[in-house]
């Protein structure tokens, strides 16, 4: 049972590490780059929370914090693991 959760823990691990990583770049990649000087302005007359760029940075950065839970269930599955083998 123990070698069950461990490898089950390092897929966790490894999937939950690989998928915030990929989204939080994905939310920064915006900041980064200039956008369109039109539709930037375009958008600065709407309200902050209307503005298509902030609704996507944030809807990418809870989906990479959901992800790292993911991780961090999948670290507690390697500790229990690891107590039931030993």
């Amino acid at each position: 049972m123990g070698l069950v959760l461990i490898s089950a823990g390092l897929f966790l691990v490894a999937a939950g590490g690989v998928r915030s990583y990929a989204l939080v770049r994905e939310a920064l990649s915006p900041l980064v780059h200039d956008g369109d000087p039109t539709r930037t302005a375009i958008e600065a007359t709407r309200p902050i929370l209307e503005r298509p760029r902030v609704r996507l940075f944030v809807k990418r950065v809870v989906l990479s914090l959901l992800w790292l839970v993911v991780a961090t269930y999948g670290l507690y599955m390697l500790a229990v693991g690891g107590t039931l083998v030993s």
